[in-house]
């Protein structure tokens, strides 16, 4: 077990601009994977950093850590205006993955806000939440279980033929949350078909919408994906949003198609994509490794058999 000195020290490596951005990534992972009261400090005190990247990643990682003691900070994201979108959106969403109710009130006032990426992603929080609320997983009977071990904005919907699912998923004159729930069940078979299937919703006019899209393909790493994931990077008038999301799941797929793609897109002018293309192209890295999992260890032992931070 790490002692605070160790979290501590992984940590500083977190809030230091002047690390490098996909150093700093590995830091934060570790930081989730360690958890407790000491690595929400650290994860919080970057949230005044200039990359926005790094920022929605922080509000991830809290949300995936499922600890309460992160709801302050996340709060506090959330109702920051000065915060970008992304920002904003995910610490919205971190909200609703931990799922404690006395955020419901909260979430409900900023499923009005006038950023639709961070009304739509309050919108579902809430759905999630009531769903939680009424029972929710006790009837979640007739579903896939979901094997990447991720907490999702939306749970599965019941089991359903690959082309009843992509007709859900696509119809947009559903909720938002019914047709996540479609995404989730797609990306629990994780087939072809069913990536193909979910490769359509790029096409879709919700831009949080079409960023999930990219996430979810992300953990299934199917190659199939790779010319959908492509064309929506290309797309420079695309939201910068979706762009990013995309970029890294072709760094999680790993394959040389993908290393080709994000080299041309690491100066990309937008920001977040550039940062993204270069975390992804780290990933890509670890893909294609022995590396146990990413970014989940910062902290070695030498042959003392004392700890050593590897960076």
């Amino acid at each position: 077990m790490a002692n605070d000195a160790d979290i501590s020290a992984v940590g500083r490596i977190l809030v230091n601009p002047k690390q490098d951005l996909t150093t700093r990534f590995r830091a934060l992972f570790t930081l989730r994977n360690l958890g407790g009261p000491e690595a929400i400090t650290w994860i919080s005190e970057a949230f005044v950093d200039e990359s926005a990247l790094l920022k929605h990643e922080l509000a991830y990682c809290l949300g995936q850590m499922q600890d309460e003691q992160a709801i302050p900070i996340l709060e506090t994201v959330l109702k920051d205006t000065n915060q970008e979108p992304m920002v904003r959106h995910e610490a919205g969403e971190a909200l609703g993955a931990i799922g404690h109710p006395k955020v419901l009130d909260l979430l409900k006032k900023y499923a009005e806000d006038p950023v639709i990426e961070v009304a739509e992603t309050c919108q579902l929080a809430v759905r999630r939440m009531e769903w939680l609320m009424n029972g929710g997983e006790k009837t979640a009977e007739g579903t896939d279980e979901n094997p990447y071990c991720s907490v999702d904005p939306a749970p599965p919907a019941p089991r359903k033929s690959i082309p009843e699912l992509r007709a859900q998923l696509l119809d947009e004159s559903l909720s938002l949350f019914d047709r996540y729930r479609a995404m989730f069940a797609l990306r629990n078979l994780g087939t072809e078909e069913a990536v193909l299937a979910l490769g359509d919703g790029l096409q879709c006019s919700s831009a949080l919408f079409r960023h999930e899209i990219g996430y979810v393909l992300g953990q299934i790493q199917h190659e199939a994906s790779i010319p959908q994931l492509q064309a929506a990077l290309e797309k420079t008038d695309e939201n910068a949003m979706v762009r990013h999301e995309c970029a890294e799941a072709l760094g999680s797929i790993g394959k040389e198609a993908c290393l080709q793609i994000l080299e041309r897109y690491r100066k990309d002018q937008e920001q977040v994509v550039k940062e993204s293309c270069e975390v992804a192209l780290d990933m890509l890295e670890y893909e294609n490794s022995s590396q146990f999992q990413y970014a989940d260890g910062l902290l070695r032992l030498n042959p003392e058999g004392k700890k050593d931070l590897v960076i």
